[in-house]
């Protein structure tokens, strides 16, 4: 019997803090940080992060759906980012780090679309939802260095990501009893 694994891909900011809350779930068979969105073909980091080739910082997440359904990918999503802030992600500015869910198929669409309203309805946040939800485009994998970076350099990751807000946020927003 052969598996059946599907990709799913997410835009929230610096991909080095997108990379393990997926990760570390069962069914996930690999999250690679990269760059989608753009017009120029394999873009390096330095070009993507000038802002001219309209990439956008993302993860493709490899997952086994009889193990992890989409759903939660996307619920683990939003818990990973502020929906509510359209320019960047904590403290990185720009395109290059916008919230989007890049879908691959109509599924995928409808699923997103009714988990961010169901999120707007939720009262959770009172500024809109502004996450985007668009339809997927090649995806480049990033250099090795940015692959992993959770696992390579522990100590630095853990202190960006205090230190961008992201962590203080999704304490304050994402807390069980809210």
């Amino acid at each position: 019997m052969e598996q059946q694994y599907e990709t799913a891909i997410f835009a929230g900011g610096c991909f080095w803090c997108m990379v393990k809350p997926f990760d570390t779930q069962p069914g996930i068979i690999s999250v690679v940080s990269g760059y989608t969105g753009g017009h120029v073909e394999y873009p390096t980091y330095e070009q993507v992060t000038t802002g001219a080739t309209g990439h956008t910082e993302a993860v493709e997440i490899t997952y086994d759906p009889a193990i992890i359904p989409y759903e939660k990918l996307v619920e683990t999503y939003w818990q990973q980012t502020d929906p509510t802030d359209a320019l960047g992600q904590f403290a990185d500015r720009g395109d290059s780090y916008r919230p989007v869910i890049f879908y691959s198929n109509e599924s995928q669409k409808k699923i997103a679309e009714r988990s961010k309203d169901v999120l707007q309805k939720s009262g959770r946040f009172t500024q809109p939802i502004v996450t985007k939800i668009e339809p997927a485009q090649p995806f480049y994998p990033a250099e090795d260095y940015h692959q992993e970076y959770y696992k390579k350099h522990s100590i630095h990751y853990n202190l960006y990501r205090e230190g961008s807000g992201r962590a203080g946020f999704i304490r304050k927003n994402w807390k069980e009893d809210k």
